[in-house]
C-alpha cells in the first residue's frame, strides 16, 4: 500500500493512537513521545523509516494535541513531545531536565469547506475573520459572493468546525485572526483552546483529523486544518487573501515563500544557555506568500541520559536530511538549510 494512501486511511478513521515502529526482538533503546496532530502524518513516516534502519532503537509516538504532549513532557511520562505551539516561558520554566525546542518541519494551516458543486472558493482577509468570530453566517453573505464572481453560493448557514483539544494549530491559526483582526483579537483571542463564540452554528472535534472528518460529513460547513491532511484527503480548500492583497494558494511555493520571513531571537531560552528557536510568522508579506505558516517544534530534555540522548541525536539527524526530502511530497515545507544547520547546533544541548 502506498504511503498517502496508507495515511489517508488513518486521517478518515481517527485512529490516530500510538504508532509503533521496530520489531521487539530488536529494540534495545525505546523512545516515547506525544503531542501535535499537525505533523502526525509526516512523523509516522520519519519514526517508521527511522527504526527500520536503526535496528537498536523503537520510537513511538502518540497524536493527542499539542497541550497533552507539553502537559506529557512536564510531568515526565514522556521522552519527548511536539507542539506547533512551541512552549511559552512559563512552560519552559516547569520543565525540570531543561528543554530543547527544534523547528522540525513547517506547514500551512488551510481552510477547507463542504459545499456543494463549489470548487473554488476565495475568502478575502477581511472575511474570514468575521466567519471566525460568528458575525459572517451564510455563505451567500455580500462579502464573500463579491469575492466570487460567477460561483454560485447557496442560502445556506455557516457550521463552524473548531478543535475540541488544547491545540497548537488552534495556537497559530487564531494568531493569524488576532494580528489581521482587531475584532477577533479583542472578542476571541489567540489561545491553544480559544474561546469561540458560544453558538449551535460552533462544533469541535478533536485534532486535525477530527476537523477534516467533521467537515467532509457537513453540508456548508468550514474548518482549520493542517495542508497536508487536506492534500491527502482531496479536501476542497480555500483561497485566502494575503498582506499584499492577492488571493493564494496553499502549497509548497507559497509557503516556503511564507518562511522566508521568519527571524529567530537571538536570545537564549529563559533561564537556560539553550538558544531560543521560536519564530512566528502571523502575517508574512511578499505577494506569493500563503498567509499561514509555520513551523512545528520536537521537545527535547536537556538531560537525557546517554543511552537515549545517542538515539534521540540519531533520529534528529535522519529528520533533518532524509526526512526533509519527503516533506514536500506529503504536504509540509522542507525546512531552509540555516534552519538545519540551526536545529544541528542546538541539539548538541541534548545530552
Amino acid at each position: 500500500m502506498k504511503i498517502a494512501s496508507l495515511l489517508k486511511s488513518v486521517i478518515i478513521s481517527g485512529c490516530l493512537t500510538a504508532v509503533v515502529f521496530a520489531p521487539a526482538a530488536f529494540a534495545e533503546v525505546k523512545l516515547n513521545g506525544s503531542g501535535a496532530s499537525f505533523p502526525f502524518p509526516i512523523y509516522s513516516k520519519w519514526f517508521k523509516d527511522f527504526s527500520k534502519e536503526n535496528k537498536a532503537a523503537r520510537v513511538d509516538y502518540q497524536s493527542k494535541g499539542s497541550g497533552a504532549g507539553i502537559q506529557d513532557f512536564l510531568n515526565e511520562v514522556v521522552d519527548f513531545a511536539a507542539s506547533d505551539a512551541a512552549m511559552n516561558d512559563d512552560e519552559i520554566s516547569k520543565a525540570k531536565n531543561g528543554v530543547v525546542l527544534l523547528p522540525m518541519t513547517a506547514g500551512e494551516i488551510v481552510l477547507t469547506y463542504n459545499l456543494k458543486g463549489v470548487k473554488e472558493l476565495k475568502l478575502p482577509r477581511a472575511v474570514y475573520p468575521e466567519i471566525f468570530t460568528g458575525k459572517i453566517t451564510k455563505w451567500n453573505d455580500p462579502k464573500i459572493v463579491a469575492a466570487n464572481p460567477g460561483v454560485k453560493l447557496p442560502d445556506e448557514s455557516i457550521t463552524v468546525v473548531v478543535r475540541s483539544d488544547s491545540s497548537g494549530t488552534s495556537y497559530v491559526f487564531s494568531g493569524h485572526l488576532s494580528v489581521i483582526s482587531e475584532d477577533f483579537k479583542s472578542t476571541v483571542g489567540q489561545e491553544k483552546s480559544p474561546q469561540w463564540p458560544n453558538s449551535d452554528k460552533f462544533v469541535k472535534a478533536p485534532k486535525n483529523d477530527g476537523v477534516t472528518a467533521t467537515v467532509k460529513q457537513t453540508p456548508g460547513a468550514i474548518g482549520y486544518i493542517e495542508y497536508g491532511y487536506a492534500k491527502l484527503t482531496k479536501a476542497p480548500i480555500a483561497e485566502l487573501e494575503n498582506k499584499e492583497g492577492k488571493f493564494v494558494a496553499a502549497g509548497p511555493e507559497s509557503g516556503a515563500a511564507a518562511l522566508a520571513s521568519a527571524e529567530f531571537p537571538a536570545d537564549n531560552l529563559p533561564g537556560s544557555d539553550v538558544p531560543d528557536l521560536r519564530a512566528w510568522i502571523y502575517d508574512p508579506a511578499g505577494e506569493s506568500s500563503y498567509p499561514i505558516a509555520t513551523f512545528t517544534w520536537m521537545l527535547f530534555p536537556t538531560k537525557m541520559g546517554a543511552e537515549k540522548a545517542k538515539i534521540a541525536h540519531e533520529l534528529i539527524e535522519y529528520c533533518l536530511t532524509k526526512g526533509q526530502k519527503i516533506a514536500d511530497s506529503m504536504g509540509y515545507i522542507p525546512l531552509p538549510k540555516n534552519v538545519v544547520e540551526k536545529n544541528r547546533e542546538v541539539a548538541q544541548k541534548i545530552q
